[in-house]
């Protein structure tokens, strides 16, 4: 915008449309113009100021959070590398590309989350609580799994070591309610 365009909409707003010349329909339709890109502009500057993302990837690396509340958030692509979750809540939570690289969750409740293509690798699942999980597409190389409940869970196309595939094919039941896998046929238990 020139200086002379902003002289003028300084003008438009300290006179009104009968001492500008503005007479009539045609003055009264450029004046409602005027005013409703005004409101306009307002509106848009406040928005960009005042929207929140839908979700927004979190860092929690190395951190202490024994019985931390997670559960129904969305967490995409968050990492939490190394960090300690014993017994924390995650349950219904979106975690699809999350890190638990290396991370503590003992005794952690999963139930209904979607870890799909999340890294599990090196991760403590002992005890945790995967029931209808989805963790289709997640890299759990070197993960424990001792005492987990993975009734319903969905292991499609899931990164796992032999050892660990033949402990969970011996306690694998039920179908996941999202995505409508058998759990065993998800582990290709025989």
């Amino acid at each position: 915008m020139n200086s002379i365009d902003s002289d003028r909409i300084t003008i438009a707003f300290t006179k009104s449309p009968t001492q500008l010349g503005l007479q009539g329909k045609t003055g009264n339709r450029i004046w409602a113009s005027i005013l409703s890109l005004l409101l306009w502009l307002v509106v848009s500057i406040t928005a960009s100021f005042y929207s929140v993302p839908n979700a927004f990837a979190l860092e929690y690396n190395k951190e202490i959070l024994i019985q931390a509340d997670f559960s129904k958030r969305d967490l995409t692509d968050s990492s939490f590398t190394k960090a300690n979750l014993r017994s924390s809540n995650f349950s219904h939570s979106n975690l699809r590309g999350v890190s638990f690289f290396a991370a503590n969750l003992e005794s952690v409740n999963l139930e209904g989350a979607d870890l799909s293509n999340a890294t599990l690798d090196s991760a403590r699942l002992i005890k945790a609580n995967l029931t209808n999980a989805v963790l289709e597409g997640a890299f759990a190389a070197s993960a424990r799994f001792d005492g987990a409940i993975i009734d319903g869970a969905d292991f499609t196309d899931v990164l796992l070591r032999r050892d660990e595939q033949n402990k969970l094919c011996k306690i694998a039941k039920g179908t996941n309610p999202t995505t409508g896998r058998n759990t065993r046929d998800t582990l290709f238990c025989s």
